[in-house]
């Protein structure tokens, strides 16, 4: 039987406008190798925040009716937003969770925690295929494995970039971000 949750959707509009909303959507049951992840922990990445709110004007932020934050994106950066006007984007692209339904090839993960990436992970539910999920160890939290994805591979071409460019060394301070922790 299909759920409902809520997940987020930021939408540029062709006049100008950023559209914050949670959106209640229903969520397909799983078939085939797919599990449905009941969504715990997400983190906030750089790429995250382009899709949230682009080079929105913070000073236009505001509350709607309803529920909602619109601003408004400044007319000299409306050119960078042109493939996504009009259209409401999901946002966030890992997080972690517990598998709540499965295919019947997928079975084996109902209950598991996992870490999973597919985008729209800012919502209530995903619906991924069990390729786009890591179970995490059994004394692992959400939290631990949220953010498993983007920083490890964000660290990794930092030291494959190093290298082919011959560089010997890397600074980096590890308290300025999570990717200094890994």
């Amino acid at each position: 039987m299909p759920i409902s949750g809520r997940t987020l959707r930021s939408k540029v509009t062709s006049d100008g406008a950023l559209e914050l909303r949670l959106i209640e959507e229903e969520v397909p049951d799983p078939t085939g190798s797919q599990v449905l992840v009941s969504v715990e922990a997400t983190p906030v990445n750089p790429s995250d925040l382009g899709v949230l709110m682009g080079p929105v004007d913070a000073s236009t932020l505001s509350q709607v009716d309803g529920g909602g934050i619109d601003g408004r994106i400044p007319e000299q950066a409306m050119v960078i937003m042109r493939d996504r006007l009009d259209r409401p984007l999901p946002v966030g692209n890992e997080g972690a969770g517990t598998v709540v339904a499965a295919g019947p090839d997928a079975r084996e993960l109902v209950g598991a925690t996992v870490s999973l990436v597919g985008g729209a992970m800012w919502s209530d539910y995903r619906l991924v295929d069990a390729a786009a999920v890591i179970p995490l160890p059994d004394d692992a939290t959400p939290a631990d494995g949220a953010a498993l994805f983007v920083n490890p591979m964000t660290a990794l071409s930092m030291v494959e970039t190093m290298w082919a460019e011959g560089h010997s060394a890397l600074v980096h301070t590890a308290a300025a971000s999570n990717l200094g922790q890994m």
